[in-house]
């Protein structure tokens, strides 16, 4: 079962809080706003997000005034750039008053949310988003702009949801069946190394879509499952002996849906490799992915997994 974290002492003599993973960033932790309470924690997950990797944090408020509003006046331009800095202070003030000595830029730009949070985050920067703001539905927790900037994303993205546990859980969860994973177990290995937390790798194990027509009435599920299981114990076994300092759990769960799995999870962040649409059409994200993004109770991160372009648009 995933427990918190025991971190036992690293070899090495480095500090595992600091130590990066494959998912190493050279630019800024980048988070949107629009000044509702919901998206104040996204900006706080991003703060502490900065200070732990010793990265400048760039709060950034699309005002989408670029895209033309044919029935904004002049003065309507002028009170949504006012707006735009009355929101921008207040994220700067949520960020101090953390007492956090991360360097702050704030930036309005006029053009849509997943553009400019994309652009600020160039390359080699992370992006940070609220999974509901203005314009969201009480029912469909994550909104069009964190769906977007989910699916488009070529960094790190993590969807942080409006409510979060009071207390740190202590455990960074990953989805991850086998090496076509690794791309999520990285990113999910620096959280829990930066955060002071352990780390539990998640194999959900769904009978019917893993064996299908291929069991018979004398298969034996369980030794089934053995054989699913072992891949993921050996991509566990390599974890545990590249990283001696962190605490690494593994769970192999018969479930109906990975989906359930994940969104059921007490976690401070779940990972999920997010496989992503090919063609022009359909839902930007796989069905798991997206149900994660909508539900979960602690902050997403979807990774595109190897070969996995994001789309150029959503």
């Amino acid at each position: 079962m995933c427990r918190p974290a025991a971190m036992r002492p690293d070899p090495s003599g480095r500090p595992a809080a600091r130590r990066t993973s494959g998912w190493t960033l050279d630019g800024p932790v980048v988070v949107g706003t629009d000044g509702t309470p919901d998206v104040h924690r996204a900006v706080r997950w991003a703060a502490v997000e900065a200070d732990s990797r010793e990265r400048p944090l760039t709060v950034v408020h699309a005002t989408r005034t670029e895209s033309g509003h044919p029935h904004l006046s002049l003065k309507g331009f002028r009170q949504a750039k006012d707006h735009a800095v009355d929101v921008l202070v207040e994220a700067e003030a949520l960020v101090r008053k953390a007492a956090l000595g991360v360097e702050v830029v704030t930036v309005s730009c006029p053009q849509e949310t997943a553009t400019c949070l994309l652009r600020e985050a160039g390359q080699e920067g992370a992006v940070v988003v609220g999974t509901r703001g203005h314009g969201g539905f009480l029912g469909l927790l994550v909104g069009s702009d964190a769906l977007r900037v989910a699916a488009r994303a070529r960094v790190p993205a993590v969807v942080v949801p409006p409510r979060e546990r009071d207390r740190p859980a202590g455990v960074v969860m990953v989805a991850a069946r086998d090496d076509r994973d690794r791309e999520a177990v990285r990113p999910a290995v620096d959280l829990a190394l930066r955060r002071g937390a352990s780390l539990c790798v998640v194999s959900v194990w769904i009978f019917l879509e893993n064996v299908g027509s291929m069991a018979t009435m004398f298969d034996d599920p369980s030794e089934l499952g053995v054989t699913e299981g072992a891949e993921a114990a050996r991509l566990v076994t390599r974890l545990r002996e590249d990283r001696p300092g962190l605490d690494v759990t593994h769970d192999v769960v018969r479930a109906a849906s990975s989906a359930a799995v994940l969104v059921a999870a007490t976690a401070d962040a779940v990972v999920i490799g997010a496989r992503r649409r090919s063609l022009p059409v359909g839902a930007p994200m796989g069905h798991v992915s997206h149900a994660v993004l909508h539900h979960a109770h602690c902050p997403a991160v979807p990774t595109p997994l190897a070969g996995q372009e994001p789309p150029e648009q959503v």
